[in-house]
């Protein structure tokens, strides 16, 4: 991060620039306008003939000089911003490495059932992000054929977010109470939010609207009981409609952040009713990619410099242990093999220095006086050295 940290000043000191010089050539050209539109409407209005042609000379020689004065100071500032704009690139190559490959097994690609799979990825990832039309023609380059199935949950997914985005209330709320019972199962807060954020507009538009919002007011009732504060809220709320909600004690209901939050929510439970994860896989390879990458250069170097070439032999496993954080975690459901039980997260997974794994309760009961003598090898271990590697 250090490097991504280095090349974003760089970037910021190019940016900073830019905008000083718009705003010092915009100043100036604006300047320099009006002079000569002064000039031309004096002679418009005197004539040349009833003009001192000196003084006339002497003012047009002036101007053109100032003009002159003016585009070569713009233009030498002009140069300066390459010089610094050259800089970011060199930051770049300075704080990345542009070759990669000393990391990358080369067969990881190498069967065409290993690049249909890659293709797929990739068009799962585009049907997300509503590029249809890109989905449709890398389909058709790359071979792949993609169910009808597949493909509509992604486009009515699309569809309900894209008029999310436009403030349009209407498609998401007609899945949500399609789906009421899907979305009580998961404990989903969502169609509350929608018929929250619909009243809010409601009295965003004042007090003609007050009728209406008191009548909208009806869909409230199935969630009284788990939302009774916030109904209690948006209805208080009535009483400044006259004076304008953004003029009371009631003002953080119009905040624009809401929209964004909705869309999360709204991604987040279609997801999660379709069986599918929040994140595309593609972006969450990425990320993590992009996170271990500066790792694995640096010990590929280490293991240059070291002359230890098997070490790492491009196989499954890595020669270290890279820690993504815990959004990249990602475990189906784990029994501990000892007590027979699944883990849970009063009683999370356990992870040993040998790389055995056990929950948490095992651990506590196999440790004696301090020390931990793994049940599936001889090596004896620290048991504050394991680590949580679930919830």
């Amino acid at each position: 991060m250090e490097q991504c940290a280095c090349v974003e000043r760089e970037l910021e000191k190019v940016l900073h620039r830019f905008m000083t010089y718009s705003h010092q050539s915009e100043e100036r050209l604006d300047e320099l306008l009006r002079n000569v539109c002064e000039l031309r409407s004096q002679l418009v209005a005197f004539g040349v003939q009833d003009a001192d042609l000196s003084v006339f000379s002497q003012t047009m020689t002036q101007c053109c000089k100032e003009i002159k004065e003016t585009v070569q100071m713009l233009a030498s500032k002009h140069k300066d911003i390459h010089g610094s704009v050259s800089k970011v690139g060199k930051a770049i190559d300075r704080n990345f490495d542009a070759e990669v490959s000393a990391v990358v097994a080369e067969t990881v690609w190498d069967t065409p059932e290993r690049q249909k799979y890659l293709s797929e990825t990739i068009v799962e990832h585009l049907y997300r992000q509503g590029m249809l039309s890109v989905a449709e023609d890398l389909c058709q380059e790359s071979g792949v054929v993609i169910d009808m199935s597949m493909k509509q949950p992604f486009l009515e997914l699309n569809r309900i977010l894209e008029a999310l985005r436009m403030q349009d209330l209407r498609p998401a709320l007609e899945w949500a109470v399609t789906n009421r019972q899907r979305l009580l199962d998961l404990n989903s807060t969502l169609e509350f939010k929608l018929h929250r954020l619909y009243f809010i507009s409601l009295l965003n538009g004042g007090i003609g609207n007050q009728m209406e919002a008191l009548q909208y007011a009806r869909h409230f009732q199935p969630f009284a009981a788990q939302h009774q504060r916030d109904i209690q809220i948006l209805m208080g709320s009535l009483v400044y409609l006259r004076h304008g909600i953004e003029n009371s004690p009631y003002r953080t209901l119009l905040e624009t952040n809401q929209w964004a939050e909705i869309c999360n929510i709204f991604t987040r439970d279609a997801c999660a009713l379709l069986g599918l994860s929040v994140e595309s896989p593609l972006s969450v390879s990425f990320a993590s990619g992009c996170m271990a990458l500066p790792v694995l250069m640096n010990i590929k170097q280490v293991i240059e410099q070291r002359q230890c070439s098997g070490v790492w032999t491009h196989k499954d496993e890595l020669p270290i242990e890279i820690d993504l954080g815990k959004k990249c975690w990602y475990h189906s459901v784990f029994a501990c093999p000892i007590l027979r039980q699944q883990t849970s997260e009063s009683n999370p997974p356990m992870k040993l220095i040998c790389g055995h794994v056990i929950s948490r309760d095992a651990l506590n009961k196999l440790t004696n006086a301090g020390k931990l003598k793994c049940p599936y090898c001889p090596m004896e271990q620290n048991p504050s050295d394991a680590k949580q590697i679930y919830f």
